[in-house]
């Protein structure tokens, strides 16, 4: 999530980036910092006030000792009414500082320099390739049929009992997915990898860590009872091995590998 501190230093760079991924930030970006401005004055008055309260609270008992009732009421009465003031301005604060944060948290990062602009997938560039792509004679049939050829997907026992969309593996589709899931870790470990079994399910806070809060909030499923997501992928709980950590240098790469 980008900071405040990025967007008030560099508001029209920070503009011109996130265009790049067609992201339209300007208004977004006005509205934070004016936001900021209000945030940053109040805290300036509520400084302020705090501190005349303080000051006036410790007159107060001075004042009473000298016999000056009649001026200590005055600051009693003073303080009262600053308290209330102060009470006023902080709520507002809270409200900027909460309007800010549910603006932050909409904003995409920032592309790297590198990152080449365009409108769709015809813009992609290839930086590189490798192995040779096979070509398919003209009566090949598509992944769907092949699964029906050879009985390794049940689409309809899936729309049965969950709905479209879930297939069921059977026979030799389950084994070929479960020895797949098993190659893929296998020799994500010879390179390197840790591997985690993560939980498939995640809070609030690690769904915001990872951008799919709030962008896909009505598009992920909720466990309402818990207030629990299920996650997309497993990357989303694998990042948050390390949300609010900050890592040494020496420790880097950090390679870890996940299914889900």
């Amino acid at each position: 999530m980008l900071t405040l501190k990025v967007i008030n230093e560099d508001r029209e760079e920070v503009i011109r980036k996130l265009a790049k991924k067609r992201f339209a930030a300007e208004d977004i970006i006005n509205q934070i910092v004016a936001l900021d401005e209000t945030r940053r004055s109040s805290q300036t008055l509520l400084d302020s006030q705090l501190s005349e309260i303080n000051l006036l609270s410790k007159s107060i008992g001075g004042l009473m000792k000298e016999g000056k009732k009649a001026e200590a009421e005055i600051a009693k009465q003073q303080v009262s009414e600053l308290k209330e003031l102060s009470k006023l301005n902080e709520a507002g604060l809270r409200e900027a500082e909460a309007a800010i944060q549910n603006l932050l948290v909409i904003i995409p990062n920032l592309p790297h320099d590198s990152v080449p602009e365009g409108k769709s997938a015809e813009d992609n560039l290839v930086e590189r390739s490798g192995g040779n792509i096979p070509q398919l004679s003209t009566d090949a049939l598509p992944h769907w049929e092949l699964a029906k050829k050879y009985d390794l997907i049940d689409f309809e026992w899936g729309v049965k009992i969950t709905g479209a969309g879930f297939p069921v593996y059977k026979a030799k589709g389950s084994r070929l997915q479960r020895a797949l899931i098993n190659f893929f870790l296998d020799n994500a470990r010879d390179a390197g990898f840790v591997e985690i079994q993560p939980p498939y399910v995640v809070n609030a806070a690690s769904g915001f860590a990872t951008g799919q809060l709030p962008d896909k909030e009505g598009q992920m499923y909720h466990v309402g009872l818990d207030d629990l997501y299920l996650i997309p992928t497993a990357e989303v709980p694998v990042t948050n091995l390390y949300r609010d950590v900050i890592l040494d240098e020496k420790d880097l790469p950090v390679k870890n590998t996940a299914y889900s």
